[in-house]
């Protein structure tokens, strides 16, 4: 008998796992699921805080219009019957919430997002042409801020107050005070005076308007780590910080003491004990990073030129142009609970003390 248990022991042990991992992968899809489900009345209050925070503001798209042709005429007035007949064109004479409907219920049913009144187009359109060099851009940024801030936040806690700990934090706090408009301003400057070249753009002037090809790639990929270090670079500055305190943290504590007392090699105790722990506030920020990589590269996009969605969103904020401004918050916000969801289930991957079925 017991020889027999010791020989469906292990085949026993290899079901528990199996059936642990079906059952681990179960409660992942479940959590998945339970938080898309709760996406949907999330994003059904925010888009009633983005539309109604959009028209707060004194005036509407037609008297922001009307004003910027009375600057540009001199100083020639229009009458009352001019004006309302353009908020009916635009459909701005109906009470707020009949508006909110309309737009929402459009959204729904057709994918409509409204129409821009500043660029004469459909909203999405206008969201779609820039989105594309916005996702390059900002997934290039993330990807740098990753590279950058986990080898040089870990370095900074090994070797804590060395030479490399002092210069690495002196250039985070750089990163971290200066803007990236400023920054970009500077490279732009240096760059025409000493080496007579233009940073601004994403594709030089022949591949502007091309079709993509091979080439027109290779040309965005030489001018596209501009933007993605002056993008990145607060970013990374603030992730240097976070690891190199929560490195610390976990440096300190007994099981990092006792692994050492083992004889663990530091190299492979640092990976398979305080680095991971401490990875977790560093996941977390995926979060909020990735809308505020898009969010947070509208005035560098202004400065280089870049064609994001950052300026036309910064223009349709400033014209009133409510339908474009609140479809790309809209794109914002769904980007943040995204990122949310992404960061929790790796979380979960990081850390075996966090269970989807806890969550």
């Amino acid at each position: 008998m017991v020889n027999v248990c010791l020989r469906l022991a292990p085949r026993f042990f290899e079901v528990t796992q199996t059936g642990y991992k079906v059952s681990g992968v179960i409660a992942m899809l479940k959590y998945v699921l339970k938080r898309l489900l709760y996406a949907v009345p999330i994003m059904f209050v925010i888009s009633i805080l983005i539309f109604v925070t959009i028209q707060l503001p004194p005036g509407d798209f037609v008297s922001t219009m009307i004003e910027n042709m009375r600057n540009q005429s001199g100083g020639a007035t229009w009458s009352p019957e001019f004006e309302s007949a353009m908020r009916e064109r635009y459909g701005l004479n109906a009470p707020m919430y009949v508006q909110y409907y309309k737009w929402a219920s459009n959204i729904l049913l057709h994918g409509d997002f409204g129409y821009s009144f500043m660029n004469n187009a459909p909203a999405e359109e206008m969201i779609l042409s820039r989105i594309g060099m916005t996702m390059v851009v900002a997934f290039s940024s993330f990807i740098f801020t990753w590279v950058v801030a986990l080898p040089i936040g870990v370095l900074s806690a090994v070797k804590q107050y060395s030479l490399a700990d002092y210069v690495f934090s002196f250039i985070g706090f750089i990163g971290l005070a200066a803007p990236g408009f400023l920054i970009a301003l500077v490279l732009m400057f240096l760059s025409f005076k000493y080496g007579g070249a233009s940073l601004s753009g994403l594709f030089s002037p022949e591949f502007e308007s091309a079709p993509w090809s091979f080439a027109r790639v290779l040309d965005l990929l030489n001018h596209l780590w501009i933007p993605m270090i002056i993008v990145g670079v607060g970013g990374t500055a603030g992730l240097i910080r976070v690891m190199r305190a929560n490195l610390l943290d976990e440096l300190n504590k007994p099981y990092v003491e006792a692994a050492r007392a083992k004889g663990l090699p530091e190299w492979k105790l640092l990976i398979k004990y305080p680095i991971r722990q401490a990875m977790n506030p560093f996941v977390s920020t995926i979060g909020w990073i990735l809308p505020a990589l898009i969010a947070g590269e509208a005035l560098v996009s202004i400065v280089l030129n870049l064609p994001t969605t950052g300026p036309v969103l910064l223009n349709a904020l400033l014209q009133q142009d409510m339908f474009l401004s609140a479809g790309f918050l809209m794109l914002l916000s769904f980007l943040t609970i995204i990122g949310s969801l992404v960061s929790d289930i790796l979380l979960a991957w990081l850390d075996p003390r966090i269970r989807y079925d806890d969550a």
